[in-house]
């Protein structure tokens, strides 16, 4: 009797013990998704850049009117 128990006990740990593998792993691949979506459009964002140079510059204006702007709503 207290080695069926025993077993049912193991095998209790066992189901906690994949469920949170499982649980785990499925956060892990989440995560792995988001970093290969924001892999991919900063490869994108690198070839626009690279065949349209104006853009780069474009864009550094306007990060510095940005950053300008956001500094005087904080004063």
């Amino acid at each position: 009797m207290a080695e069926s128990e025993l077993q049912e006990g193991n095998y209790d740990n066992m189901v906690k013990i994949m469920e949170d593998l499982n649980r785990d792993l499925e956060q892990l691949l989440e995560e792995m998704e988001n970093l290969t979506v924001q892999a991919t459009w900063m490869a994108y964002d690198m070839v626009v850049i690279r065949t349209n140079p104006d853009l780069a510059s474009s864009m550094r204006r306007l990060e510095d009117a940005f950053l300008s702007c956001k500094e005087e709503i904080e004063k």
